[in-house]
C-alpha cells in the first residue's frame, strides 16, 4: 500500500500562525515596554547601572522572552512559507532566507544585552575599573545591542516586503493586509538606515514611524488567528495533482 501524505488544513496553518505572531507580538511589547523601557534611562549611564543592578532578575526574563519570541519566529516562517508558495515558490523560498538571517542577528545581539550585566558584577578584575567606566560599558553594550537589532531590521524589512507582495497577489487573503505589510517592511528599511545613516533624523522620527510596521504586522496577525484564508481561493491555487492510477503505475 502506498504511503499516503495527510496535509494539515490551511485554515489550521493559519490559525496557528497568527497564534504565533501574537505570541511575538505580545512579548516583543512585553520586553520594550515593561523590562527595557523600564530600566534603561537614556543619557544616564548611571541610572542605567543601579536599575540593572536592583532588576536583574527582569532583565534576564526579558533576554529570556526573546528567545522565545525567536522560537515563535523561525516556526512561522516555516508557517509563511506554507501558506505563500501557491503564489510563488521563489519568493516565498526568498522570505525564508530572509526572515532567518534576521532571526539569526537578533539572537546573536541578545548577547550584548547579556553582557550588560558582566561589568556591574562582582569579579575581582572589576576591581582595576572605576565605577563609572563599569557603568559606561554596560551602556555601550545596551547601544550596541540597539544598533544590532537595527540590523536584523533590514532584514525582516525585506521579509515583510516579500509577504506583503504575496499576500497582494494570493487571492485568498486581503489585499490591504498586503498593501500594509508592504508599508510596515518600508518603515522598518527607512527606520534602520536612518539609525546608520543620519542618527538625528532617526531620532526625530522614531518611534512615528515604528507605528504603520506595528498596525501591518498586528492586521495580518489578527486576520490569521480570526478569518484565516478564502479556502476557494486557496485550492484555486494549488497545482493539479495527478490522477491516483498515474500515480501507482510503474
Amino acid at each position: 500500500m502506498a504511503n499516503q501524505q495527510v496535509e494539515p488544513s490551511p485554515q489550521v496553518i493559519s490559525r496557528i500562525g497568527g497564534l504565533l505572531y501574537l505570541i511575538i507580538i505580545v512579548v516583543g511589547l512585553f520586553d520594550e515596554a515593561l523590562v527595557r523601557d523600564k530600566i534603561i534611562v537614556s543619557g544616564d549611564a548611571a541610572a542605567t547601572a543601579a536599575n540593572l543592578t536592583s532588576l536583574e532578575s527582569l532583565w534576564r526574563f526579558g533576554i529570556g522572552a526573546e528567545y522565545l519570541l525567536l522560537i515563535c519566529a523561525t516556526a512561522l516562517t516555516l508557517i509563511f512559507y506554507v501558506l505563500l508558495r501557491p503564489v510563488s515558490r521563489d519568493l516565498a523560498l526568498l522570505a525564508v532566507f530572509f526572515n532567518l538571517v534576521s532571526i539569526a542577528v537578533e539572537a546573536v545581539v541578545q548577547l550584548y544585552l547579556l553582557g550588560a550585566l558582566f561589568p556591574l558584577g562582582k569579579a575581582e578584575y572589576l576591581k582595576a575599573f572605576e565605577p563609572q567606566q563599569l557603568y559606561a560599558l554596560a551602556s555601550l553594550s545596551i547601544r550596541s545591542h540597539g544598533h544590532g537589532f537595527g540590523v536584523s531590521l533590514i532584514f525582516f524589512g525585506c521579509v515583510c516586503v516579500i509577504l506583503g507582495y504575496l499576500i497582494f497577489k494570493s487571492g485568498y487573503l486581503p489585499k490591504v493586509v498586503g498593501v500594509l505589510m508592504q508599508i510596515a517592511g518600508l518603515c522598518y528599511l527607512i527606520n534602520s538606515y536612518a539609525l546608520f545613516l543620519a542618527p538625528s533624523f532617526a531620532d526625530r522620527i522614531f518611534p512615528a514611524i515604528l507605528i504603520p510596521a506595528f498596525i501591518g504586522e498586528a492586521s495580518l496577525c489578527l486576520w490569521l488567528l480570526v478569518k484565516g484564508v478564502n479556502l476557494e481561493q486557496w485550492h484555486r491555487r494549488q497545482p493539479l495533482q495527478p490522477a491516483r492510477g498515474a500515480a501507482a503505475a510503474p
